[in-house]
């Protein structure tokens, strides 16, 4: 059944709101801009996608909503509330999956569980064996990274964001590298996954086809420092057809802003 998601913003501040944001950086050759006034919301149980150039300031931003690092200017809020660092409120998934080598999945999936515990209710195995049901790999729960594919390493990543039960998942280009079979897949399971847990998203990505696929909306940056040049609405039903003409249309309305930028 197609299902159509784009009325999920809230008419209240959205769950997590980006309120002018710029950023500096200090070099040796002098301050380095990688944003600049940015704004935007992500509404709660919303799916955006941050689009833009290399250099465009999407990865700051990203480290930025996470409490990875701080605004120079502006501020974000969660909830109402500033972003001071990270917090069990925001799972992440990096592009490098970053599992650690000497544990087993199941107990890459438990490590966040093992500083904050797992929801009410449920034990902390409970929670691993869900996770790993929810990105398919449950006969994998006793293997290690090195015997894992590209793509099942970043599904164990994503189960273990999902593990603490976070209301939002914040994902900077975690498909970017596995090949294109891999990565059609992933997005399958990604939706299916937001489906059934109802989660708010940020996705980072370079890829527009990625990104028109997978959203509600879409935020575009210029390149740097980075400021948003626009918000695109993906109004169309799911699931998508990438060959068609509808979808055309928004992935090259979104391509219009980059090919500006080559001018």
């Amino acid at each position: 059944m197609a299902v159509n998601r784009t009325d999920a913003t809230s008419t209240t501040e959205p769950q997590i709101a980006v309120d002018g944001v710029s950023k500096t950086y200090r070099s040796e050759s002098g301050p380095v801009h990688a944003l600049d006034d940015v704004s935007f919301g992500v509404g709660r149980g919303e799916f955006v996608s941050i689009v833009g150039p290399s250099g465009s300031g999407k990865s700051t931003v990203f480290r930025i909503v996470a409490g990875l690092e701080a605004a120079t200017e502006g501020e974000v809020r969660v909830e109402g509330l500033p972003v001071t660092g990270p917090g069990p409120d925001r799972g992440m998934v990096f592009q490098d999956d970053a599992l650690f080598p000497w544990r087993t999945v199941a107990k890459n999936v438990a490590y966040g569980l093992e500083e904050v515990g797992p929801p009410e209710g449920v034990t902390v195995e409970e929670r691993v064996d869900h996770c790993l049901d929810l990105v398919g790999l449950t006969e994998k729960a006793s293997a290690y990274p090195k015997e894992l594919s590209g793509g099942q390493r970043q599904r164990v990543g994503i189960a273990r964001a999902l593990a603490v039960d976070p209301p939002i998942l914040l994902m900077d280009e975690p498909f970017g590298s596995v090949d294109a079979r891999t990565k059609a897949s992933l997005h399958r399971e990604l939706l299916d996954i937001w489906a059934e847990t109802r989660k708010t998203i940020c996705f980072v990505t370079h890829d527009i086809e990625e990104a028109v696929y997978l959203s509600d909306r879409i935020v575009v940056f210029s390149g740097g420092p980075g400021t948003v040049r626009d918000e695109i609405t993906v109004d169309l039903s799911r699931p998508r057809d990438r060959t068609g003409d509808d979808f055309t249309a928004v992935k090259r309305d979104v391509l219009a802003y980059f090919e500006d930028d080559e001018d």
